[in-house]
């Protein structure tokens, strides 16, 4: 089972090699991350800036720009601390003393262990847990402690309560919730004074300002059980 403090977290893995490339995707995606590419360094730039995600996977022998320069971009240029695991064939002590002067967080050797590289990226984030304050699902991006939501980059408005929704819902991918569930938990201690049917309304509110965005639906309906939220 994935860890549920783990789903929702964005890794952007950076391999020009295709099969190392998808075969670190699967991995991620068994353990509930939200899983985006790059073959590039400058590819790898035009992600980071655009999606903030919250773990860089990042090989260092690349096209267009390397590694060394991706890292360097990242921690002098955009000064952010996100957490960076180079995953490299550069195997020489001089290679890993540069990669941690650089800023990486942890440094994988090729050939490496898929199992062993997805314990080490669950160390990295929760030893710099701080780092990331969104929670990220297929296209969605949540920030709670700044209120924001969004759909492929595109703002989301919605109420607080429809915000508590999508982020109850984001947090239990695949899950079916009932009615009683998502009412003790986004009215925590007024459930008594509201009606399963006031449950109903805020997801079709939901539905529809999502629906805005992205004809998909979803939120599904579950008939006799709840809703659940899918992916892709």
């Amino acid at each position: 089972m994935p860890d549920q403090h783990l789903i929702g977290k964005t890794v952007l893995v950076v391999e020009d090699d295709a099969k190392i490339r998808n075969l670190v995707k699967i991995y991620l995606q068994k353990e509930g991350y939200e899983v985006m590419e790059a073959a590039d360094g400058r590819e790898a730039m035009k992600k980071i800036e655009q999606f903030d995600p919250c773990i860089l996977i990042l090989d260092l022998m690349l096209p267009k720009v390397s590694g060394e320069e991706v890292c360097r971009w990242v921690r002098q240029d955009l000064k952010s601390m996100m957490p960076i695991i180079m995953l490299t064939a550069k195997a020489a002590e001089k290679n890993r003393i540069q990669g941690f002067k650089l800023g990486a967080d942890d440094y994988v050797v090729k050939p490496f262990s898929p199992a062993e590289l997805m314990v080490r990226i669950e160390a990295v984030l929760r030893r710099t847990s701080s780092r990331c304050g969104k929670l990220s699902f297929t296209g969605f991006t949540l920030k709670p402690a700044k209120g924001e939501a969004l759909i492929n980059g595109d703002p989301l408005e919605l109420t607080q309560f429809e915000f508590k929704l999508l982020h109850m819902f984001m947090q239990h991918p695949g899950q079916v919730l009932s009615r009683e569930q998502i009412l003790n938990c986004i009215y925590e201690h007024n459930q008594k004074a509201v009606s399963e049917r006031t449950i109903d309304v805020h997801i079709k509110h939901l539905r529809e300002k999502i629906k805005q965005k992205t004809p998909k639906d979803y939120i599904q309906t579950v008939r006799g059980m709840g809703y659940k939220f899918v992916g892709v």
